[in-house]
């Protein structure tokens, strides 16, 4: 397996210690939506033949490392989350053939391709969940199976063991008739959790990896993974179910507890994984292992990500993308620069002596930050690009994001194809009547996971160019309409577009130290409007300074105080070394007047 750490770069020491730098604190991942980005086929949806006839593109981008959402046999209940086969790819996405020829051909271009793996939960479809079905089977306790509630008729309702409820509405227990017990999903009643209690679950896992990391693989992006621990009494009880010994928690509008708390950042987590890198990771060079982090904050980052013990190279933490929510992610608030950045800064701080952490607006279950924290024009969008690529860590792209792709605007409920949306409707609106239609679809709109999930728009034809023009089949999902404005070919040959303003973020972090392992300080903590923090490594300073809102805005006074300690005057400030700015006059004429215009960002060197 190919190395491909940065032969140009310097043998730099990072803050935490680490040397050499890790090839991946250089590099820029790319996540890709299968069903999304390509169909080769024209039957509406995407495959793995279409990711390859465009990985020229990617290449010309500069991203080192693809991330591809799942693509294995799947029932497709959750789109590829629920997995049935895990060494079998989808007919939907095409052979194990054309995954071998992607791996070729990104090889090749230098680019390393990880998988998403999701391990803690299976389809229900799946074989080790079909035995376990069975009492008598070797399987049977490979998932979380328990008996109705004492005094009521299983499958009726109050027999589920506790009262926790699922992330997609509704009781996270099933009833199956077969076995007489129910079964737990955090998620869909399709997506069994699995029992990783069990040791000889954890092996069938362990062999499942390997068996893709021989194969060429170049690591994985591990759903939820921070979820496979979960708190049970000494007895091995969940909280609330009879005799247990640990309480359950609030009963919520809908009437259910959360299990966030006893699933997620469990009490064996980290012996689990310290246990995946021993029998997976250890004696391999070259691998990326990225934790899906859900309920998992910025302390503990540094621990679970540290060099010495590097039980992931990294975590996606979600606390920064929770400022502007109320509750249930449908309930919103205006953004905050001030929220945003106290959340940035525990994550930079957090990893400041060890570890290293992911950097991200948008994936698949996210909206287009375009449109959620900015106005959907091409400088809001290199405004917050600028932001996230500038910050300590390794930064992710999704599909898309590099146009400045913005949410999808669907009116009705039926366009939607998103089970957690549809979910929620029927659960916050029909059932728990928490919440009116209109305001419902309102949240949907600007919050539900299809924005992201919409077809890569390539160009300004009939289908964006994701399939052809005169197919009989429709995309999977609808087509942006904006698509004839925002599109690839009409960016990539334009030096003022978003595409070619990430291109050059890109190859900042390839070819600057600094960028890719200098230290983090914020210049100001409390401007409602800037947002400004400078990278150092040795004698080299970085200053950011970004205005995310859409008027205008004055510099705060202690980044003009740090800007004047270092130029002599204005006209100075005016000629000094401007490495990135998301407007067309690029110079930092902004910063020596001491004012802003909207969505305008400035990368000086000092």
């Amino acid at each position: 397996m190919t190395s491909f750490n940065r032969k140009d770069l310097p043998d730099v020491i990072r803050t935490n210690g680490a040397r050499p730098n890790p090839w991946w604190a250089n590099a820029v991942v790319y996540q890709i939506y299968p069903r999304s980005f390509q169909d080769s086929n024209n039957d509406g949806i995407g495959d793995i033949k279409g990711i390859t006839s465009r990985l020229d593109y990617l290449a010309d981008l500069g991203v080192d490392v693809v991330w591809l959402s799942p693509v294995y046999v799947s029932p497709q209940d959750d789109n590829g989350y629920d997995i049935a086969d895990y060494q079998a790819i989808d007919p939907m996405f095409g052979t194990m053939d054309d995954m071998d020829e992607l791996l070729a051909q990104a090889h090749a271009r230098g680019i390393k391709v990880i998988m998403d793996l999701v391990v803690n939960h299976t389809s229900d479809e799946h074989a080790w969940f079909q035995a376990s079905r069975s009492k008598d089977d070797p399987h049977a306790d490979w998932y979380w199976w328990r008996p109705a509630r004492p005094g009521f008729e299983p499958g009726t309702p109050g027999a589920e063991p506790n009262q926790w409820g699922s992330y997609f509405g509704g009781s996270a227990w099933q009833y199956d008739p077969k076995r007489g017990e129910y079964f737990l999903h955090q998620y869909s009643p399709k997506q069994p959790d699995l029992n990783w209690e069990n040791p000889a679950v954890r092996q069938a896992v362990y062999r499942m990896m390997n068996w893709w990391m021989d194969r060429g693989i170049d690591g994985f992006r591990m759903d939820v993974i921070t979820q496979i621990s979960k708190v049970t009494d000494e007895s091995g009880r969940l909280p609330g179910e009879p005799g247990s010994h640990v309480e359950d928690g609030p009963v919520n509008e809908e009437g259910y507890t959360s299990a966030f708390e006893f699933c997620s950042d469990g009490p064996r987590l980290d012996e689990f994984l310290e246990e995946m890198r021993r029998e997976v990771f250890e004696g391999r060079e070259g691998y990326l292992n990225v934790g899906e982090a859900p309920g998992v904050h910025a302390e503990r980052n540094g621990q679970i990500t540290d060099p010495g013990r590097r039980e992931l190279d990294m975590l996606f933490q979600f606390d920064h993308l929770g400022i502007d929510q109320v509750g249930p992610k449908w309930v919103t608030k205006p953004f905050s620069v001030r929220a945003l950045r106290e959340q940035m800064r525990r994550q930079q701080e957090a990893v400041a002596e060890r570890g290293w952490t992911s950097c991200f607006t948008c994936n698949h279950d996210q909206p287009r930050v375009a449109s959620r924290w900015g106005d959907e024009s091409a400088r809001s969008a290199k405004a917050f690009g600028l932001l996230t690529h500038l910050h300590r860590g390794t930064p992710y792209i999704y599909e898309g994001e590099e146009l400045g792709m913005t949410n999808a605007h669907f009116t009705s409920l039926d366009q939607y194809r998103d089970l957690e949306s549809i979910n929620a409707f029927r659960q916050r609106v029909e059932e728990a009547q928490v919440q009116s239609a209109e305001s419902m679809m309102d949240g949907i709109a600007l919050m539900g996971r299809d924005n992201a999930r919409t077809p890569m728009q390539w160009d300004d034809s009939r289908y964006a160019g994701f399939m052809d023009a005169d197919s009989s089949a429709q995309p999977w999902l609808a087509v942006n309409s904006n698509h004839d404005r925002i599109n690839a070919a009409a960016q990539v040959h334009d030096d003022d577009s978003v595409f070619s303003f990430y291109k050059k973020l890109i190859e900042l972090r390839h070819d600057n130290p600094v960028v890719a392992a200098g230290s983090w300080r914020l210049v100001d903590d409390d401007d409602a409007s800037v947002y400004a923090f400078v990278r150092e490594l040795g004698v080299d300073r970085l200053l950011t300074v970004v205005n995310l809102t859409d008027q205008p805005a004055r510099v705060p006074s202690s980044t003009l105080q740090l800007i004047s300690d270092q130029f002599e005057d204005a006209a100075a400030i005016k000629q000094a070394v401007v490495l990135s700015t998301t407007t067309p006059a690029g110079s930092a004429s902004g910063l020596a007047d001491g004012m802003l215009e909207p969505w305008e960002g400035v990368l000086l060197h000092l």
